[in-house]
């Protein structure tokens, strides 16, 4: 049956065209959803992830102070002051889940110890009736598991602080938009992957740190400690080899 076997033929060619169509599709959504995390872009499906995630906690959105106060007598949020490492400009509910001071805290140390500046936090938990006018409809700041920092002005702080977020979310513990009207950054903090990465670890990778002086560079400083400039430069999330005296940087 010739004609038969000929119709068979073309019926399965052409279900192996869809399957390979379909595949493409998938791999260029999927291909466009991690360039997308790769340069700190937003989205709405990053969006509606932190909303999942706000879910699964049981989050609650927080409509007003009256409610934020309550949470924080409760001890669902913690007050965030600031310290050497980084201060708060400008926010008018200081207070963000636990893991969000944590999180704060070991980032800021880091950042400071990177580029010599403290880093700025400018928004913690903000309540639905307090929103700005171009506040997403999605955002998870009224949970209080999200925060803005301000982006620095410096090319180096800018580059370190995006290399740190980008390495957070690949871990699969933030999601981290880069904003631009004002220049910041927003973070969402995903609590227990966040609690697991630190129980796992987290970021520290052991070794000894050294401090810049006038005419080091990072060969000189890869060479004295039997390491490479790339293992330098990944380990302090340095994206160039501009260094400067009195930066501290920590050595495989």
């Amino acid at each position: 049956m010739p004609g038969g076997s000929g119709r068979i033929g073309a019926r399965a060619s052409r279900r192996r065209i869809r399957r390979t169509a379909a595949f493409c599709s998938v791999a260029l959504a999927v291909s466009g959803v991690a360039a997308e995390a790769a340069t700190l872009r937003g989205s709405r499906s990053s969006l509606m992830h932190q909303q999942k995630v706000a879910r699964q906690h049981d989050y609650t959105h927080l409509r007003n102070a009256a409610q934020v106060r309550k949470f924080v007598r409760a001890g669902l949020l913690v007050p965030i002051r600031g310290n050497a490492d980084y201060r708060l400009a400008s926010v008018s509910y200081p207070y963000g889940r636990p893991e969000m001071k944590t999180f704060l805290e070991q980032t800021a140390r880091d950042y400071r110890r990177a580029c010599g500046e403290p880093l700025v936090v400018t928004s913690l938990t903000r309540p639905t009736t307090r929103q700005p006018r171009n506040a997403s409809p999605f955002s998870v700041h009224p949970t209080g598991m999200a925060v803005d920092l301000r982006r620095s002005r410096s090319g180096q702080c800018q580059r370190w602080l995006d290399a740190r977020l980008l390495r957070l979310e690949r871990e699969g513990v933030l999601d981290a938009t880069r904003e631009n009207r004002p220049p910041h950054y927003h973070v969402a903090l995903f609590p227990k992957n966040y609690r697991q990465f630190l129980a796992d670890g987290g970021l520290e990778e052991g070794g000894k740190t050294w401090r810049v002086s006038r005419g080091d560079t990072l060969w000189g400083i890869a060479r004295r400690y039997g390491t490479s400039v790339a293992a330098i430069q990944r380990l302090n999330g340095l994206a160039g080899a501009t260094i400067r005296p009195g930066q501290v940087l920590r050595l495989p």
